[in-house]
């Protein structure tokens, strides 16, 4: 099938190459033109996927049309800022029966849409679909057995996705519980910031298991109030990738939350920052007016919050732990 990618970080980079595994014809665009000049000369990008070998076939391009116009399905993998802006500059290169799919996490800050919506704004189709689940880039990208969450109400869309998915080391579980997915894949990241907190804070792994399970129930009850499946929490986007994240080091938001649990100078948690894409940091901001703005009680939200802009002491969410009943 012909493909288009569009995005070059990790994640869009490690399901290029899952999907040039089925002899698909792959186009991933990006505007930093330096990355595609060093994957073009040197074959690979340490610094996004480190020591993992692109594939010749796969093609890269700055022009967005190219990766867009006369494709079967379009990939978005984007930050979650950045979703409305691409989606309003493919909507011309594509007709009502392209597939889109969404592989942002997140939450668009402004409006608080889940980022199905923000692609609906621009992009009027009925073939729409979300991927999310327990996978680092880097474990996608060197065929470690992985699996995926699948949402869509297009039973179209969920064939030809995992149909171009499809290899040896990858399960695909589908399901038309789109917010539910979204909502998993979204606070995920905000309670692994949680969860690196308590790390930093020098509590072991049964208070981490702890707060993992408080969690759970926390999230399973926004599903409820945004009229999604509860059972979603039960996933690979669910439980799947919330054990993920909040228990590796390889997470950005989890080594984020260990700085705040050591209390670790403004000026070194401003650089991680900086030179890190913490994804829960930003999506803390949008969960956190959705539910006031919905009426929501969720505490652990708001507690994330406050330690993180409003300076509270970290030791409130230990306390929180003990308290909730």
């Amino acid at each position: 099938m012909k493909i288009g990618v569009i995005g070059l970080g990790a994640y869009s980079l490690a399901l290029s190459i899952m999907l040039n595994k089925n002899n698909n014809d792959i186009t991933v665009w990006s505007d930093a033109e330096d990355k595609i000049n060093v994957i073009n000369k040197k074959g690979k990008i340490d610094y996004i996927l480190p020591d993992v070998p692109i594939p010749q076939t796969l093609k890269f391009t700055t022009d967005i049309a190219q990766a867009a116009e006369g494709k079967e399905i379009i990939f978005i993998v984007v930050a979650a800022q950045y979703v409305g802006n691409i989606s309003a500059q493919i909507k011309e290169y594509i007709n009502e029966d392209t597939i889109i799919c969404i592989g942002t996490k997140g939450i668009e800050q402004d409006s608080c849409k889940f980022i199905d919506k923000v692609v609906l704004k621009e992009i009027k189709t009925k073939n729409i679909a979300v991927i999310s689940g327990p996978t680092f880039a880097i474990d996608l990208a060197k065929g470690e057995p992985a699996a995926l969450s699948l949402a869509s109400h297009s039973k179209k869309a969920i064939e030809m996705i995992s149909q171009v998915l499809a290899t040896d080391n990858l399960k695909i579980r589908s399901t038309e519980d789109v917010i539910g997915l979204e909502i998993c894949g979204s606070i995920k990241n905000v309670i692994a910031i949680a969860a690196g907190i308590v790390d930093g804070l020098g509590y072991g792994e049964t208070t981490q298991a702890f707060l993992i399970t408080e969690a759970l129930h926390d999230i399973k009850s926004l599903i409820k109030d945004l009229d999604g499946d509860k059972n979603t929490i039960l996933s690979y986007a669910g439980i799947g990738d919330l054990l993920l994240t909040c228990t590796s080091t390889k997470s950005r938001n989890f080594s984020f939350g260990v700085l705040l649990g050591k209390g670790a100078d403004k000026k070194d948690i401003d650089r991680y920052l900086v030179d890190n894409t913490v994804e829960g940091y930003y999506t803390l901001k949008s969960i956190y007016k959705l539910i006031n703005d919905e009426d929501i009680d969720l505490e652990i939200i708001s507690l994330i919050y406050d330690i993180i802009f409003n300076n509270e002491n970290p030791e409130i969410l230990i306390e929180f732990l003990i308290s909730k009943k």
